[in-house]
């Protein structure tokens, strides 16, 4: 029965969906409500709306009470948009329609070690979705941001980067994780490297008229051609995950914008030694089907940080799925 119900593990990612594009757990609120006024809230059918949260509550998102009405659960919660954990848009992102393309391809990703996207739609995968699928793109760049949000307070108060004066965090998205730290440390400066795309929506406090914004440089570029500032500290986090040599080159730049005796921190999820195994893994063979990437293992990472001349210190978990790989370029 375990494998008959993994095989239709599709049908639990579409409900999961349909739930969270319907809004079906912002309407719910701390009131047990039944099946008809939720429909009558998020505009469906009462009888099919009953049938997707029976599905859903059998994994434990939502619950079905003895007098038929539907009550929050811890996971049903996080695809509340307002949830200051909220999982709404990862949720969206790991179904988007071109997941549903690409999934039925595995086997050839598996065969071929390339990614099927490009047979798929003709483009490389970012290029088709930002001309392409402007929607699934917008939910990328949604899912993005929360997911930053939310590692960014972890990753901060791990990093004791007490005696550090700065901080460049290199392919830093928006910028939370280095906004977390100027937090941390008042007297610390930061850099924001990433694309100009990118970084031109940084968060407000980094930009002109932002409360952070005279302490930090926002540089736009691709890392993986130059990394043009000197800072104490480098934080590299969930980016080395594309092919080897794109890799190899971003290692290289920061080893060479540092020089001897700069700190690199490195932030990536693995797919051996964590807590979250079933997540990373899957993420993993989604990256192979995409863009042709990997999660790394442990030692695999811990090679490429060696090749890249790092010498790897403290390896410690961030939260359940995140790992800080500790390193410094020697002297």
């Amino acid at each position: 029965m375990r494998l008959r119900e993994l095989v239709f593990g599709a049908a639990c990612a579409a409900a999961v969906r349909a739930a969270a594009r319907l809004g079906v757990a912002d309407a719910l609120g701390d009131t047990p409500m039944s099946a008809r006024d939720l429909a009558a809230a998020v505009k469906t059918e009462p009888g099919p709306l009953r049938r997707l949260l029976r599905a859903l509550s059998c994994y434990g998102v939502f619950a079905e009470r003895a007098d038929g009405t539907f009550v929050h659960t811890e996971m049903s919660r996080l695809l509340r948009e307002d949830d200051p954990n909220s999982l709404r848009y990862i949720s969206l992102w790991c179904t988007e329609p071109w997941t549903w393309d690409a999934w039925p391809k595995l086997d050839e990703a598996v065969r071929t070690g390339r990614n099927v996207v490009e047979d798929l739609y003709g483009k490389e995968f970012f290029v088709y979705l930002n001309e392409d699928a402007p929607e699934s793109a917008d939910v990328f760049n949604r899912a993005m941001t929360t997911s930053s949000e939310q590692s960014a307070r972890d990753v901060a108060a791990l990093l004791d980067l007490s005696g550090a004066s700065s901080v460049a965090d290199i392919g830093g998205g928006q910028g939370h994780v280095v906004a977390s730290l100027l937090d941390k440390y008042p007297a610390m400066r930061g850099f924001l490297l990433d694309l100009p795309r990118v970084v031109e929506n940084a968060v407000p406090r980094l930009r002109t008229g932002g409360d952070l914004a005279g302490r930090v440089r926002i540089v736009p570029g691709d890392v993986r051609e130059s990394v043009p500032v000197e800072a104490d500290v480098y934080v590299i986090k969930n980016i080395l995950e594309w092919d080897d040599e794109s890799t190899a080159r971003l290692l290289r730049n920061v080893v060479e914008a540092g020089g001897p005796g700069a700190r690199v921190v490195v932030i990536e999820n693995l797919v051996d030694d964590t807590p979250s195994m079933r997540f990373s893994t899957a993420m993993d063979l989604l990256l192979l089907l995409n863009v042709g990437g990997a999660k790394h293992t442990t030692d695999s990472m811990t090679g490429r940080l060696k090749a890249a001349g790092l010498a790897v210190g403290d390896i410690r978990p961030v939260n359940p799925y995140l790992h800080a790989f500790d390193c410094i370029v020697p002297v």
